[in-house]
């Protein structure tokens, strides 16, 4: 069982946060907390880059911390996801749903 790395970078108008390893339910308390931290009061930029596996309890985090964003007038975007991390959001069917950026610079205030 891989590890979730997070490393947190703070921009102008959002927290980003640069996932490395797997995203499941084995792993995802820290990044749960840090998302449910910083949807209230900014934008949060997931660079999905180097995530090499991501179960449904992961989207499911994802998912719930977008409509935690919008409550309080902030976006979850989704960065640069990898192959498999695009896989498991989109086997969602709610693909159309997430805001898939490619650079910090797309992220835009709500």
């Amino acid at each position: 069982m891989n590890q979730l790395a997070i490393n947190e970078k703070v921009g102008p108008n959002y927290m980003l946060l640069e996932l490395t390893g797997d995203i499941t339910a084995y792993t995802l308390s820290d990044l749960q907390e840090k998302l449910y931290q910083y949807i209230v009061d900014t934008n949060v930029v997931l660079d999905m880059t180097q995530v090499y596996s991501m179960d449904a309890s992961g989207v499911g985090i994802i998912l719930a911390t977008m409509n935690d964003g919008e409550e309080n007038g902030n976006r979850v975007f989704i960065m640069n996801p990898s192959e498999s991390a695009h896989e498991s959001l989109t086997r969602t069917g709610f693909w159309s749903s997430f805001h898939v950026i490619h650079a910090v610079t797309e992220v835009s205030d709500t």
